[in-house]
């Protein structure tokens, strides 16, 4: 499954996929394009199943699969699937259908599914907005230490939704997705700092270093 489809959560700050940008003509047009052009100068284009049709049909083969998998219980492919109905591949866009596949799967502890239901409530796509809810869920995966949800709290943070704005929280929440391989909370944190005294940035980065998710401090104090 594509990476842009698998981490369909990431949001308009973080990531590239919701962002207007330039690119390539997709495989898929580029093997329509060439298809088109030979058909032009034969007659032995009959036969040729349309790229487009056996892609899709390989889309819902997968849904299907999926599925089945998700009654089970397994709950990445109820993420999984949750990202095919938010894109609307290989089974119609539904944002219902997707909240209740995520929901199921956050339910188990699946740290994307809580990021990507969080996500739903934050921008109140197929689901009430609600700041509350996806702080939550957010900090559910934080525990997880999951690198996108560490983006989110710190978006949250630096601009206030759910909580009080604060600076050095938000660049402590960046600081750490950044640490677990979100570049592009990196270059959130780096425009923050240039908001930020010395002094807050050297607080934030002290509170990075000491932090650790819940289970491990409980076993620390043991």
């Amino acid at each position: 499954m594509p990476e842009a489809v698998v981490r369909w959560a990431r949001g308009q700050e973080f990531a590239v996929e919701n962002m207007s940008r330039d690119q390539p003509l997709s495989p898929r047009f580029n093997i329509a394009l060439v298809l088109s052009i030979v058909c032009l100068t034969s007659s032995a284009c009959a036969d040729i199943k349309p790229p487009v049709d056996r892609f899709r049909a390989e889309d819902e083969a997968t849904a299907i699969k999926l599925r089945k998998s998700s009654e089970k219980g397994d709950a990445s492919a109820q993420n999984t699937l949750g990202l095919l109905y938010v894109k609307g591949k290989g089974v119609p866009q539904d944002y219902r259908q997707a909240k209740e596949w995520f929901e199921m799967a956050a339910k188990q502890g699946h740290a994307g599914a809580q990021v990507n239901l969080g996500t739903m409530y934050f921008h109140g796509d197929g689901a009430p907005r609600s700041t509350e809810m996806a702080l939550h869920l957010f900090s559910l995966a934080a525990e997880q230490e999951d690198a996108l949800a560490f983006a989110k709290l710190g978006l949250m943070y630096a601009q206030g939704r759910g909580v009080l704005q604060d600076f050095i929280q938000a660049h402590k929440w960046y600081n750490l997705s950044a640490a677990h391989g979100e570049l592009k909370a990196a270059e959130a944190r780096d425009v923050l700092a240039q908001q930020m005294t010395p002094t807050q940035i050297a607080e934030a980065q002290k509170l990075a270093g000491e932090w650790k998710p819940k289970e491990k401090r409980t076993q620390a104090a043991l």
